[in-house]
């Protein structure tokens, strides 16, 4: 099977520009990153929705995703730009379609535009959202994702549900890419999320790098296509990988494999210290990528 790869920037969100003092460098170091990666053979460049550093908050950097991904939108030229995922709580659906549909225009048509439901309870709190539980949050996700297909495929969209409105909103331009800006689900919920994803989604992440997961979750996602006449095919399916730097090429490839194998078709990496070092970003691109694509 064919395979396509992304690569996350260092953005500070995983304390990944702590050794950086100067912000502008801190910036700078990202866009480097995303530079090497639009000269090939990655398909994509990914940023993080979040505010707070992991595995906790501390007084460090972490650039917000959809600054950076307009910015990248023009310090690049090939490669896609996405999030990993959105988080719906942060921005209303239909800012987010606006926001989106902007970004897709300034990048000629290269954006993914990630959306899910969220999870990072204490940086929701932070920011004065209020904070949900899993079934208010999924029901709330469920109705910013039709919202979201409405705002990009008709004219003056109405919905009317228990979590949002909207009245006759205009969006213009709806995008650059046609039909419309691709949209990618994070999530492996089963009875929501996949339905989603088979419902509206172009591209999907689950299973975090886990073959098996991934299998399972892909297993359940085929149903939801089959009930409702979805090609599976036609939806990008991916997962995400966190680089062993201590582990040789051989061994990376085979982890890559084994997804290959579970029926992943995209992989999107993280890099530990790929703001430093580039050269695990470079050895990928030449010896890892080429044999998986």
């Amino acid at each position: 099977m064919s395979m396509r790869f992304g690569v996350f920037v260092p953005q500070g969100w995983r304390m990944d520009l702590t050794e950086i003092a100067d912000p502008v460098e801190q910036y700078e170091a990202m866009t480097a990153v995303a530079k090497l990666a639009d000269a090939g053979p990655w398909d994509s460049v990914w940023v993080y929705d979040h505010f707070h550093t992991v595995p906790e908050p501390t007084i460090n950097t972490t650039f917000e995703a959809w600054t950076v991904s307009s910015t990248l939108a023009r310090d690049t030229s090939r490669v896609n730009i996405g999030q990993m995922v959105g988080c719906n709580g942060y921005r209303h659906p239909s800012l987010y379609a606006k926001i989106a549909s902007t970004v897709d225009v300034a990048s000629h048509g290269r954006l993914y535009a990630g959306l899910g439901a969220g999870w990072y309870e204490h940086e929701w709190k932070a920011y004065g959202y209020e904070w949900a539980e899993v079934p208010d949050r999924m029901r709330a996700f469920r109705e910013a994702v039709e919202i979201v297909h409405k705002m990009w495929t008709e004219e003056r969209p109405v919905f009317a549900g228990r979590h949002y409105r909207i009245d006759g909103p205009i969006n213009e331009p709806k995008g650059a890419r046609k039909p419309h800006p691709s949209l990618w689900l994070g999530g492996g919920g089963e009875k929501v999320t996949l339905k989603l994803v088979a419902q509206y989604a172009d591209g999907c992440n689950f299973g975090n790098g886990d073959p098996e997961v991934f299998q399972q979750k892909a297993a359940v996602l085929r149903q939801h296509c089959d009930t409702l006449g979805r090609d599976y095919d036609r939806i990008t399916k991916s997962t995400t990988h966190h680089l062993d730097l201590s582990e040789s090429t051989a061994d990376t490839l085979g982890r890559l494999e084994r997804l290959a194998g579970a029926g992943a078709d995209y992989v999107i990496i993280y890099i530990p210290r790929v703001a430093y070092d580039h050269e695990p970003l470079l050895r990928l691109a030449e010896e890892v990528i080429p044999q998986l694509s």
